[in-house]
């Protein structure tokens, strides 16, 4: 069996910085594509940030410039820097990894999601 559990996120003021991180557990072959989403009151979920296996990074033309994702692949980990922090910013977040298991079937895994709020 595969998790992935979240960590991080809160209330921060306009302007101010936050760090979410997102750790794979279980059952594990090799971990894929990483990536963060997000969701915020009455729209859809939307992409963040996504990264490879190879440490290739695609960011929302919304966030570019402010957020930075990573990965610790040795901790199976993914993170998200956000910097800038604007009110439009808040919604819950989600990471998202495909992972191939022991079994040697892929997935597409999401954590359990975790509120960040901008606001003074």
């Amino acid at each position: 069996q595969v998790q992935l559990v979240q960590s991080g996120g809160g209330l921060v003021q306009p302007g101010g910085s936050l760090r979410l991180a997102c750790a794979a557990s279980g059952s594990i072959f090799r971990v894929n594509a990483m990536g963060w989403y997000r969701q915020a009151p009455g729209k859809q979920r939307e992409l963040v940030a996504t990264i490879t296996s190879g440490f290739g990074t695609n960011y929302a033309d919304s966030v570019k410039g402010r957020f930075t994702i990573s990965r610790d692949n040795a901790k199976n980990t993914v993170y998200l820097q956000s910097n800038s922090l604007k009110p439009e910013d808040t919604a819950v977040y989600y990471c998202n990894a495909v992972i191939t298991a022991r079994s040697l079937k892929t997935e597409n895994y999401w954590g359990q999601g975790t509120q960040v709020t901008v606001s003074s």
